[in-house]
């Protein structure tokens, strides 16, 4: 276990903790990161009446950090596609995995924001090829994984959109990060999302992670988002300032935990942070929280690193 004060924690740490991952693109680490908000989106010149802090809008320390995190991650691993999951888009049962072809749409799927909002663009690709090694993988590693999937496409709506209507998709959790992470425009590496199990359990999406684990050697990039602090019911527990103190003590032990070296210890201390006694004043419901699962599933055997560890807004390596 590293102690929480050696971790990243400022623009100048984080760079250093990016540059020191080891570029190796035969073998790409997966990734849990925070995917933010819509507030990321915010016009600057705007105020959004003080609902999330400062850190998690448009100027704030998750947006410069995002900002380091996409050309880090295409400088190391030169990626020939991304493998994406949200905790915006889950399923029971059978996963779902976007085949949206020459362009995928978008899912604006927040309500009740500025008309600017609704006119954000991120313009990116997809690729059947990849959509079809999901649900395509050998028989016996689905039914080890206990996983059904099909690809969706964008005749398919998969949840509401701002705009009025039900559509198809990548949704915020997705586009808003990738906007500041690689540009509005990025056509060059094509991005598949998979739907989260909406089961909620640690150990299922772990599982779900471990089925495109060996995408990781065939030049994919894993990423999962979510959030490890999720409570829109306590504003104050997105910020270390007015948080509970049991708050601030679980984002402690899920550093504490995803830096344990020993991979099985590392592995039970993780499935454990949902019996914390913070838990559930940090996440009413698990959907933010369990994409850590599956990054960790995805990178299962290797190291850990943390890249940065900013209250509430992590992002941390697996199978190094």
């Amino acid at each position: 276990m590293v102690s929480n004060a050696t971790l990243p924690s400022n623009q100048a740490q984080w760079r250093d903790a990016l540059e020191a991952l080891p570029s190796t693109p035969d073998h790409i680490p997966s990734f849990f990161f925070a995917h933010g908000s819509p507030f990321l989106a915010f016009p600057e010149n705007q105020s959004d009446g003080g609902r999330l802090p400062a850190s998690m809008g448009p100027k704030g320390a998750l947006a410069k950090f995002l900002k380091d995190f996409g050309p880090a991650l295409l400088r190391k691993y030169k990626p020939r596609g991304i493998v994406v999951f949200s905790a915006h888009w889950e399923t029971l049962g059978e996963r779902l995995v976007t085949d949206y072809g020459d362009e995928n749409p978008l899912l604006m799927d927040y309500f009740g924001f500025q008309p600017e909002m609704y006119k954000l663009k991120f313009k990116s690709k997809g690729d059947a090829g990849i959509s079809q090694k999901f649900p395509l993988h050998p028989l016996p590693r689905h039914q080890h994984a206990g996983y059904l999937a099909r690809t969706t496409t964008k005749l398919e709506p998969r949840g509401q959109d701002g705009r009025g209507f039900e559509g198809p998709g990548l949704d915020h959790g997705v586009f808003i990060p990738f906007k500041l992470m690689f540009g509005e425009e990025f056509m060059d590496i094509p991005v598949v999302q998979v739907a989260i199990d909406s089961s909620m359990k640690p150990e299922d999406n772990w599982r779900l992670g471990k089925t495109v684990a060996a995408l990781r050697t065939e030049g994919i990039l894993v990423l999962s988002g979510g959030l490890t602090i999720h409570n829109l019911r306590d504003i104050s527990a997105f910020a270390p300032e007015s948080a509970k103190p049991v708050v601030k003590e679980f984002d402690k032990a899920v550093l504490d935990a995803v830096t344990i070296p020993d991979s099985e210890d590392r592995k039970k201390a993780m499935f454990a942070l949902t019996k914390h006694a913070g838990f559930r004043s940090a996440n009413p419901r698990e959907d933010h929280f369990v994409p850590l699962y599956v990054a960790a599933g995805a990178g299962e055997m290797g190291g850990v690193k943390v890249l940065n560890a900013l209250y509430g807004i992590p992002t941390v390596a697996f199978g190094l």
